[in-house]
């Protein structure tokens, strides 16, 4: 309402970014091309919220660069917010990182999986199973070989045996799907 400027007497609560009708393409090396076109589908959108603090999406944007990060990988619930990502990257002629974005696990009412929806934790006494477990979710096999025995032996096999394209291309998997 305010995309035009703010009434008369009004004051600015929050900063928003307005974006264009141009599609904002992203070509995540887990669940392939995504595009967005950000006018229609999430509009003009705020980095400096009303309390003062710089929006996420701007924050990160800024963090990443600081860092020189060339590769981002975290859970496909974060894929949506990316295209706006790279807007900002392209606004403030910055470099575009790779992205992967890992499906998510989620209960069977589609809920994910975390310590905020109560999820039961890893046990911290048995970190090689949990590894395993999560080995699989992500789709991956250890070939002829058996499983890995021990955690000092799992690293190694993991990083030689690892294939991003036999995770799965979704964003959400349940435990009866693996």
């Amino acid at each position: 309402r305010c995309r035009e400027g703010l009434r008369k007497g009004e004051k600015p609560r929050a900063w928003r970014v307005r974006v264009g009708d141009d599609d904002i393409k992203l070509d995540d090396a887990i669940q392939g091309c995504v595009t967005q076109q950000l006018q229609r589908d999430v509009g003009d959108f705020v980095v400096l919220r009303a309390d003062g603090l710089f929006a996420y999406q701007l924050a990160v944007v800024i963090d990443d660069a600081d860092q020189q990060i060339t590769h981002v990988v975290r859970g496909a619930d974060l894929i949506d917010s990316t295209p706006r990502q790279i807007f900002l990257q392209r606004l403030l002629g910055l470099a575009s990182p790779g992205y992967a974005h890992l499906p998510v696990a989620v209960d069977s009412s589609g809920v994910k999986l975390s310590k905020q929806s109560l999820a039961a934790p890893v046990d911290a006494a048995q970190p090689l199973r949990a590894l395993l477990a999560a080995w699989r979710f992500l789709g991956q096999v250890w070939g002829d070989e058996a499983a890995p025995g021990d955690l000092r032996e799992f690293w190694p096999r993991a990083i030689q045996c690892w294939h991003p394209e036999l995770v799965p291309r979704r964003r959400t998997i349940t435990s009866s799907d693996y």
